[in-house]
C-alpha cells in the first residue's frame, strides 16, 4: 500500500501529461527502436513540448504539445530535416529534461 502510494505521488509531481504516459505505454509495446526511444521535455515557444526523437532511417522525429496535439517534425524523414515546421526548434528550445528512456535492449 505504501509502496502504491509512493509511486502515486512520484507520478503526480512528475506532472507527465497523461497522453505523454500513454505514448510510453504503446512504445513498449512494440519492439525496441534503434535507438532505443527516449521523451524530452521542453520549453519551446512559451510552451511545453515533448519531443521523440527520430528512431531509424527515413522516420521524422515528433514534437507534440501538453496535449499531445502534433506541433512538427524538427528532424528526420526523407531530408533529414522535419517537415519545416519549427527549423528553430534546436535554438530556441530550453529547459530540457529527459522524461523517459526505453532501457531494454536492441536485439
Amino acid at each position: 500500500m505504501l509502496l502504491a502510494g509512493l509511486i502515486a505521488c512520484q507520478k503526480e509531481e512528475s506532472n507527465i501529461p497523461t497522453c505523454i504516459e500513454d505514448m510510453i505505454q504503446r512504445i513498449k509495446s512494440e519492439d525496441v527502436w534503434n535507438p532505443p526511444a527516449k521523451i524530452w521535455q521542453y520549453r519551446y515557444n512559451g510552451q511545453i513540448v515533448y519531443y521523440i526523437p527520430s528512431r531509424c532511417c527515413d522516420i521524422p522525429s515528433i514534437l507534440v504539445d501538453e496535449n499531445c496535439n502534433s506541433v512538427c517534425s524538427p528532424d528526420g524523414g526523407l531530408t533529414g530535416k522535419g517537415d519545416d515546421k519549427c527549423t528553430d526548434f534546436f535554438e530556441k528550445r530550453t529547459d530540457e529534461k529527459l522524461i523517459w528512456e526505453d532501457k531494454r535492449t536492441y536485439k
